[in-house]
């Protein structure tokens, strides 16, 4: 069974850093594109990075929404089977339930979590 547990969340100060793990297992995913989407109070979940299995965060293999770009650094330990999600500038509209997913596609500039593996999800509060 695939699990996918994040951790790192908690409340900073407008301008801060927070720093998002997520360990997964059940099976290795060192070939398969990882990352993170989130969903602020009220809205839609939406996709914020993703690394493929070929890249680090500071590559060609790494892919973000407009809004985080400069801001958020993705990046993998294949050895550990464990995606980060380095933020900084963190900005109040940056708030919202981060979860991680794994196995993910590209279809026509989007992502998709096709096969459905989600964490719970961890809690970012940025205040202003």
């Amino acid at each position: 069974q695939v699990q996918l547990v994040e951790s790192g969340g908690g409340l900073v100060q407008a301008g801060g850093s927070l720093r998002l793990s997520c360990g997964a297992s059940g099976r290795t995913f060192s070939k398969n594109t990882m990352g993170w989407f989130r969903q602020a109070p009220g809205k839609e979940r939406e996709f914020v990075a993703a690394i493929s299995w070929s890249g680090s965060g500071a590559t060609s293999g790494a892919y973000y929404v407009d809004s985080v770009k400069g801001r958020f650094t993705i990046s993998r330990d294949n050895a550990k089977n464990t995606v980060y999600l380095q933020m900084n500038s963190l900005k109040p509209e940056d708030t919202a339930v981060y979860y991680c997913a794994a196995d993910l596609i590209n279809g026509g500039g989007r992502w998709y979590n096709v096969m459905n593996y989600w964490g719970k999800g961890t809690l970012v509060t940025v205040s202003s």
